[in-house]
């Protein structure tokens, strides 16, 4: 199945806009992500055909970064902060109950695919220790506890 025409349309316009196909790699696979969820091995050279650029350019621009999922996700992705901050605030806990809770570990997918959990070194929120980032529109939510921690899977869809 080839890019949808409204995809279409907005790669060329980002490479219009940033005046250059390399500096659109990223934003162009963040587009498609958000239409589709994730970047598939066939979206690449589509995407790589509407840039200008080989789909081994695009391809190693999707592989190096970790918020560009290259499998299906959940609903709800959890990136779940295990740097120092968190670290010493208990975030091993939370991993734990986490991974008990949703019976997954990192990188992996609930079965009904509503969640899949991520481990990520950093999630900005140290002030929130521990903390992570949930969601379709990236919610930073800490401290988390035990508590806090069932209501924020509780709300998600």
């Amino acid at each position: 199945m080839t890019l949808p025409p409204v995809l279409q349309a907005q790669l060329r316009d980002l490479v219009a806009h940033e005046g250059n196909p390399r500096a659109a790699m990223l934003e162009s696979l963040r587009l498609v992500q958000a239409a589709e969820g994730w970047v598939s091995d066939d979206r690449i050279p589509q995407i790589a055909a509407e840039l200008g650029v080989t789909p081994a350019e695009l391809d190693a621009t999707a592989s190096f970064y970790s918020l560009i999922f290259r499998r299906p996700v959940g609903r709800t992705v959890i990136l779940l902060c295990d740097g120092a901050s968190c670290g010493l605030n208990g975030a091993d806990a939370i991993r734990d109950a986490l991974m008990s809770r949703l019976g997954i570990g990192y990188g992996q997918t609930t079965p009904d695919g509503r969640f899949t959990l991520i481990n990520s070194a950093c999630v900005g929120g140290c002030d929130r220790a521990p903390a992570a980032v949930i969601g379709p529109d990236r919610t930073l939510v800490g401290p988390l506890t035990a508590d806090t921690l069932n209501a924020v899977l509780e709300e998600a869809p």
